[in-house]
């Protein structure tokens, strides 16, 4: 039974808005899905659907947009001089396409990723929204296994071995 601090591993199919809407990913054919249960790393409402699920249950529910990843920020649309996407004096216009994903980092060298909205010859305009802000999430899953945590597992905050981070 999912509790915390345990390897989940399941599948799941993930759509927008409910049950018959716009397919965003799903796993089911695929690799499973692999995460340390309760440590933070998943959207807390995802892991209170899935709790105490046991191997080969299924579930499905909806996530409001609050409680999953959020409602479109204003803030997160940035307008940036292009001058800091030159590597080595050049640019790369391939890069700076409209629709891009770029990975970022800020001042304090927090990693994010920036969706590419409009680029002119002196600024690129980025939206740093996380792609489903706004968006209400709908979830079919079915538990592939379970098993404990290693310390080892717990210590780094994430899963070893098969699915998981290769040391």
């Amino acid at each position: 039974m999912i509790a915390k601090e345990n390897v989940v591993s399941l599948h799941y199919r993930l759509k927008k808005g409910n049950k018959d809407g716009e397919l965003v990913e799903e796993t089911f054919g695929k690799q499973p899905m692999v995460f340390i249960y309760g440590v933070g790393s998943m959207i807390p409402k995802f892991e209170e659907e899935i709790k105490g699920k046991d191997k080969g249950d299924t579930a499905e529910f909806g996530i409001p947009a609050a409680e999953a990843y959020g409602l479109r920020d204003d803030k997160g649309i940035v307008t940036l001089p292009i001058n800091i996407f030159k590597v080595d004096g050049k640019l790369d216009m391939e890069m700076l396409k409209v629709d891009n994903v770029l990975p970022m980092q800020d001042n304090e060298g927090n990693r994010m990723e920036g969706i590419v909205l409009e680029v002119t010859d002196s600024e690129i305009t980025m939206d740093f929204n996380h792609p489903l802000a706004g968006e209400d999430l709908y979830f079919e899953v079915e538990i592939d296994s379970i098993r404990e945590a290693t310390a080892e597992e717990l210590a780094h905050g994430h899963v070893h071995g098969e699915g998981g981070h290769q040391h």
